[in-house]
């Protein structure tokens, strides 16, 4: 996949991505690319708190853009969600965000 955007927040992710193409020229599903992300961040934070057992829910919550100001409008909107739930005063300062170099 193509990273956008991501942002961490305490009870939930936001990911903004384009899906890449296979060897035979078969766009990854939105499936095939989230559910290893959600594996290994689950298997990751349980061991990190020492426990087990399920992380995530089961279902996720995708959108498709399909003009570049709206991806231009749903990138801005992630960048400012913790500013939204008051985490930070701007989006450069949380931690949680990742967004790449211009």
């Amino acid at each position: 996949m193509q990273l956008y955007i991501a942002v961490v927040m305490p009870d939930h992710v936001h990911l903004i991505f384009m899906p890449l193409e296979d060897e035979k020229h078969e766009t990854f599903s939105f499936e095939e690319i989230v559910g290893p992300i959600k594996g290994a961040s689950a298997h990751s934070i349980n061991k990190a708190l020492k426990r087990s057992g399920t992380v995530w829910q089961d279902e996720s919550f995708d959108h498709a853009v399909r003009h570049a100001d709206s991806l231009e409008q749903k990138i801005e909107y992630v960048r400012q969600n913790p500013v939204r739930k008051g985490l930070v005063s701007k989006p450069e300062e949380y931690p949680w965000l990742w967004e790449p170099e211009s």
